[in-house]
């Protein structure tokens, strides 16, 4: 598990935003939008998922996240962070997950309730501020 530098990890947790998945699909990029939370303490980012990302996670776990805040079109930061994925069955540890993520984006605690919790351990980051 790598180090994330703390200004990247503020970054991240500054406010609710989409985070863009990459996955990999019959040796191809498979990029989609998620909700995330990001554990500093154990430099993991957790979210839950279902369909063609949670498929490709079980098949290949190297995935990349990117993150990036923008106003009116013009970037102010942008992180990227390479990692390696878990599936969690635990229906608990999925709840659990799930509430938080909700919690942080405005949703219903029962939002997304069909979907699967992944962890990724974050192995290397790279921000930029602009």
């Amino acid at each position: 598990m790598g180090t994330v530098p703390d200004e990247a990890a503020r970054l991240v947790t500054s406010e609710p935003l989409m985070a863009h998945l990459a996955t990999c699909r019959d040796g191809r990029p498979h990029v989609a939008p998620v909700w995330y939370v990001y554990d500093e303490s154990n430099a993991v980012v957790e979210l839950v998922t279902t369909g063609r990302k949670l498929a490709n996670v079980r098949q290949n776990p190297r995935v990349a996240l990117s993150i990036q805040k923008d106003v009116a079109g013009q970037a102010q930061w942008m992180v990227s962070m390479l990692g390696t994925a878990t599936v969690v069955d635990d229906d608990d540890a999925t709840r659990d997950a799930t509430r938080r993520i909700n919690e942080k984006y405005g949703a219903l605690e029962s939002a997304w309730s069909e979907n699967v919790l992944v962890s990724v351990a974050i192995g290397s980051v790279s921000f930029r501020t602009y």
